[in-house]
């Protein structure tokens, strides 16, 4: 997942320093973008993951830059380089009270820079990563890039994931096999996803369990990836249940009084919820319509998704015929 780097500054001389230090560089992506001064708010909206100013290149006052910045609720902690040819140490102190994370004199050393930027990308990726089972970003993240979609008037699709009778299957495997199952399921996901997008525009999730998120652009065939999805899914899926729970087709779980009731093999149910210009107002809408399309998947024997369009008032619901 490429990081997105604002560069607010008025001029071009740092963005093509900066490109030129990471032409070469295959493992950590990143997407530049330079904001002037009087773009910087609407720059926020997009929860950049990292921020460089360049004291030299601006007009406005650089401690009210940062205390816009750090006053802004969803880039409060958004790591930020200042880059300055004061060298006072009072200068230097008075930009770090304002919780900036690094301070860069100028002129500017281009391998420090280089690492310094390259560092803190190699942070962001691990904290990010808040699932040590899936390596997949949480809700916080998801939140965020849902909500950054919204306020730039986005037209994307949510793709909602559960797995069915999970439960079942830890009760008769083990929990480290139901983990097993959770990262094949995760890797699906992710994969199609990403082959299957023409935009490019995605973002993959994992809320926690067996829950996924998927975020992609509307212009991608999400009818396809779904049937992908649940195509490579219901294939691959056989290979943790042994012989006998697959002859069978269901398996066998005693309840709380001791007596065996029947599940269904485990399927996946996706949700889809088509998120039109100006359709939604808040992440908590969208996720109401998510959970509610889910469910009606869920509703479905074996592997199913159902799609919620605005345009048809209604919600339909396809089904993976096997």
């Amino acid at each position: 997942m490429a990081q997105d780097i604002y560069i607010i500054d008025d001029n071009d001389e740092l963005k093509k320093i900066i490109l030129n230090l990471f032409k070469d560089e295959k493992d950590y992506k990143i997407k530049l973008k330079k904001v002037t001064t009087n773009n910087i708010d609407d720059a926020l909206k997009n929860i950049p993951s990292l921020i460089i100013i360049n004291e030299d290149g601006i007009e406005e006052n650089i401690i009210e830059i940062c205390k816009r910045i750090r006053q802004n609720e969803d880039n409060n902690i958004t790591p930020i380089i200042v880059i300055s040819s004061d060298r006072s140490k009072e200068h230097k102190i008075e930009v770090l009270k304002e919780c900036v994370e690094h301070y860069i004199k100028a002129p500017i050393d281009k391998e420090y820079l280089y690492y310094t930027i390259k560092n803190i990308i190699r942070l962001l990726d691990t904290n990010r990563r808040v699932s040590p089972l899936t390596g997949l970003p949480g809700n916080v993240q998801i939140q965020a890039e849902m909500k950054k979609r919204l306020l730039n008037k986005e037209e994307f699709v949510m793709l909602y994931f559960d797995l069915d009778n999970f439960k079942a299957y830890n009760d008769v495997y083990g929990f480290l096999n139901g983990d097993e199952i959770i990262k094949f399921t995760a890797r699906i996901i992710t994969s199609n996803i990403e082959r299957y997008s023409n935009s490019g525009n995605t973002f993959v999730g994992h809320i926690g369990g067996d829950d996924f998120v998927g975020i992609i652009s509307i212009e991608d065939d999400y009818e396809t990836i779904c049937q992908n999805i649940i195509a490579e899914f219901d294939k691959g899926v056989i290979k943790f249940f042994n012989e006998n729970d697959i002859e069978k087709g269901y398996l066998e779980v005693p309840n709380r009084k001791g007596i065996i009731e029947e599940f269904p093999l485990t399927s996946l149910s996706i949700g889809v919820v088509v998120a039109h210009k100006s359709r939604f107002h808040n992440v908590l809408e969208i996720g109401e319509v998510g959970a509610q399309v889910k469910h009606l998947a869920k509703t479905t024997m074996g592997s199913a998704y159902a799609i919620d369009r605005r345009k048809n008032e209604k919600i339909q619901c396809s089904v993976n015929n096997k």
